[in-house]
């Protein structure tokens, strides 16, 4: 089985898995954050190398405020444990988006992860906090101009270098769960040519055996980069 070297996630249904149960959806998005461990346990047993999750979009503070407030301190609280799972699990962490609007306490547990975790060498896991794809592309048109970067400097390479995921290779695969078929402002650039699978179960059902359809599924696709497909 071909095995993406990059898996990109939006994790999409905690709220309507929540309510399907009874529950409130902040219900939802706490056993939605249980399940990230149980998958990235799974996609490092798969031998993936990168796994990039959606955790909280620049349009989410739209959402009510007291959703918002809850997600928050999840978010929080979910960073100050990692720094032990990532630890025990030799895995790196890395947070993309625009950090600044988060309170100064949770930037600080952003710093000390990162910090904590640089030297680990096995599964390489980039949280998206605040992240908006056209956001992150601002951001970096404005450093490049602050850096005065002369027209013919600009390449796709050097433009890469100024976006959140420099360093970072392009996903290979992107799952989207819960049937929702679009990309949400998420790695635009990114995902020029990563697959796309998308997934009718809600990210808090979606096992390691549905991790492995999704791969299972990359596998058998055929990546031409704009290439013609020859003849056999």
């Amino acid at each position: 089985m071909k095995i993406p070297n990059h898996v990109a996630i939006i994790l999409d249904g905690n709220g309507r898995w929540a309510k399907s149960k009874g529950m409130p959806r902040n219900y939802g998005h706490t056993m939605g954050a249980k399940n990230v461990e149980v998958i990235l346990r799974a996609a490092d047993e798969l031998g993936i190398r990168y796994v990039t999750m959606y955790a909280f979009s620049t349009e989410n503070w739209n959402r009510p405020d007291g959703e918002v407030e809850a997600l928050m301190k999840l978010l929080n609280s979910y960073l100050k444990n990692c720094i032990k799972t990532a630890k025990k699990n030799n895995m790196r962490v890395r947070i993309i988006g625009d950090i600044s609007r988060l309170a100064p306490d949770f930037q600080q547990k952003i710093r000390s992860l990162e910090q904590e975790s640089k030297s680990n060498t096995g599964l390489n896991f980039q949280i998206a906090i605040n992240y908006g794809s056209r956001d992150e592309m601002v951001r970096a048109m404005r450093r490049m101009a602050e850096d005065k970067l002369a027209p013919d400097e600009i390449t796709e390479e050097k433009f890469g270098e100024y976006l959140d995921t420099r360093g970072i290779p392009d996903p290979d695969l992107l799952i989207r769960t819960s049937g929702e078929l679009r990309l949400s402002n998420y790695l635009l650039w990114q995902l020029a040519y990563s697959e796309f699978y998308f997934t009718d179960v809600p990210w808090p059902d979606f096992s390691p055996d549905e991790l492995k359809k999704a791969v299972e599924d990359f596998s058998n696709r055929d990546r031409r980069y704009g290439k013609v497909k020859e003849e056999t």
